[in-house]
């Protein structure tokens, strides 16, 4: 009786437990922790020159800040045993080497295009961030695959719209007007930010009732919070940016939207490690 009874408990275990560990999707998380902290920093660096260019001189240090956390972060992705794949390591060299050289050129330039130009590099990491969800995902376990598409597929394209919206109303405050065509990029933006957001709190909801097991009960709340925070963002966006003038602190400005950028990204850290924890095996 007591064999069979320990019997039914390590199958119970296994169950919810794998018998072996999952390295591939391991050193997939680790990289795809390396990878948002290249974007956010990415993202920083565009925000901050682009109000420095329009008049915020207050800008200029964190400006450098934000290159040395992206040089961080490209160091630590290359280093990762998932760049070794040769689309990955392609297409993050690639990236690596547009960011040095933009970095180098940026306040030689006009305020509109370096901040067009770091949205391009922007928009290359978010390809790569498409091929590392889409690359091994036959190797990981349900789970990881479910969570990775999610934050490479919807939580890294809502940061980079709130980055954007960030960016631009930050220039746009420091300056204290905006064009017609700023009027229409803005216009885009809000409805990105409008459309991820809905997707972010739908895929978000439909994978917690999927493996509520895994998730601590908090995780609505926190997803909730971050849904919120994006939605005033954009709500203040349309009230004071759309008119023909105004008057917006633009570090103030810049601040608020990095906290609800930290918000989403608490629930990406989250995620990530419920990633690596599915990976870990009783072998």
């Amino acid at each position: 009786m007591k064999i069979i009874l320990l019997i039914a408990i390590m199958l119970f275990s296994l169950e919810a437990k794998s018998l072996f560990s999952n390295n591939d999707q391991k050193d997939k998380s680790k990289y795809i922790g390396a990878l948002k902290d290249l974007m956010i920093a990415t993202q920083k660096t565009r925000g901050l020159t682009n109000s420095y260019l329009n008049g915020n001189t207050v800008a200029l240090l964190l400006v450098f800040n934000n290159r040395k956390k992206m040089k961080l972060a490209i160091g630590e992705m290359e280093t990762l045993p998932f760049a070794a794949d040769p689309v990955i390591n392609k297409r993050a060299t690639t990236i690596s080497q547009d960011l040095i050289k933009l970095n180098q050129k940026a306040f030689k330039r006009e305020s509109n295009e370096v901040f067009s130009d770091y949205t391009e590099a922007i928009a290359q990491t978010l390809m790569l961030a498409q091929s590392v969800s889409k690359r091994d995902a036959d190797k990981m376990n349900p789970l990881g695959q479910d969570l990775t598409a999610i934050m490479m597929q919807t939580m890294l394209p809502l940061i980079e719209y709130i980055g954007q919206l960030r960016g631009l109303g930050s220039g746009l405050a420091a300056k204290g007007a905006v064009t017609p065509s700023q009027l229409e990029k803005l216009a885009g933006i809000l409805n990105e930010v409008d459309e991820l957001s809905k997707e972010f709190e739908y895929s978000m909801n439909s994978i917690v009732r999927k493996y509520d097991d895994k998730f601590d009960p908090s995780i609505n709340t926190k997803v909730d919070i971050a849904i919120k925070g994006a939605q005033e963002y954009m709500e203040f966006a349309k009230n004071n940016f759309l008119k023909p003038k105004f008057s917006v602190d633009a570090n103030d400005y810049f601040d608020r939207g990095t906290a609800i950028i930290t918000d989403i990204i608490t629930v990406y850290d989250i995620n990530n490690k419920i990633i690596k924890s599915d990976s870990e095996g009783w072998i």
